[in-house]
């Protein structure tokens, strides 16, 4: 699997003008053979354009998700279509499956080439550390995982990170590769290295972690989006400014790695 990662110029609140930037990003990286594509999080409002949320909400298979889906499908390539926020309400009465009947969530989608939605996620651990989202949103119950170019493909959001159990459950379901959208801000840096080249050591596991390219009036993204091999290799990293990254993920890369180094079967 070819893996593009569109760390995107994120304006905020500005719905149709991100949504048209990563449009253009899925056309371009399909172009330089992408098999499937990585938006970060809240691609489409601006993760702290907080006061937007409401708003902006969309219920799954939205305007955003419609046009991404057709990106998808005209350009023959995968999407994980970062985060949008969620309208829950409006995802129930469509008869969808939701955490609560009422709210919003912070919610990831991925689609396959042929538009089918393949992946619902749901972010679990919402930010309460000078961050609103935890006031804002309903957390994830779900962890699911799709098959997708040869790979086990399980989704985590940003502040997932921290929280390495999530990891070990995706990988106990055959995980070989987990995409991470993302709005890290500074002053994290260091953290935002650490922790999804952590997580990819310790599972033995591709780890695509997407991050926006943004100064919003209170915080600005650090950028800096990778991809990490099974051991922990960066083998495409970013800057933070706007940007796709590439990378060849190889499924039979996971399976020599565990086998070389077999730290999973020793777990006790």
């Amino acid at each position: 699997m070819r893996l593009a990662l569109a760390q995107l110029s994120i304006e905020s609140a500005a719905v149709d003008d991100n949504v048209e930037r990563a449009v253009s990003a899925i056309e371009t990286a399909a172009e330089e053979g992408a098999d499937c594509v990585a938006l970060p999080e809240i691609f489409n409002v601006g993760y702290f354009a907080f006061e937007s949320y409401e708003r902006a909400a969309e219920p799954l298979g939205g305007e955003t998700h419609r046009r991404i889906r057709e990106a998808a499908i005209e350009h023959d390539v995968s999407v994980l279509a970062g985060t949008i926020v969620e309208d829950l309400a409006a995802s129930a009465e469509a008869g969808e499956a939701v955490p609560a009947e009422s709210g919003l969530a912070n919610t990831a989608v991925l689609f396959d080439a042929d538009g089918k939605r393949r992946l619902v996620y749901r972010k679990h651990h919402l930010f309460g550390y000078d961050s609103a989202e935890a006031e804002l949103l309903v957390p994830g119950e779900q962890l699911p995982t799709a098959e997708l170019g040869g790979h086990t493909v399980g989704v985590t959001t940003c502040y997932d990170l921290r929280f390495p159990e999530l990891y070990r459950r995706l990988v106990d379901d055959g995980a070989t590769m987990v995409l991470v959208p993302s709005a890290w801000p500074y002053p994290r840096v260091e953290h935002w290295k650490l922790l999804p080249r952590a997580r990819a050591v310790e599972n033995l596991l591709y780890v695509g972690a997407v991050n926006g390219s943004v100064a919003f009036e209170d915080a600005s993204l650090v950028g800096r989006s990778t991809v990490y091999d099974p051991w922990g290799t960066p083998l495409a990293s970013s800057d933070d400014d706007a940007t796709i990254v590439y990378a060849d993920c190889d499924p039979d890369r996971v399976e020599a790695v565990r086998e070389e180094f077999p730290a999973l079967r020793d777990r006790r």
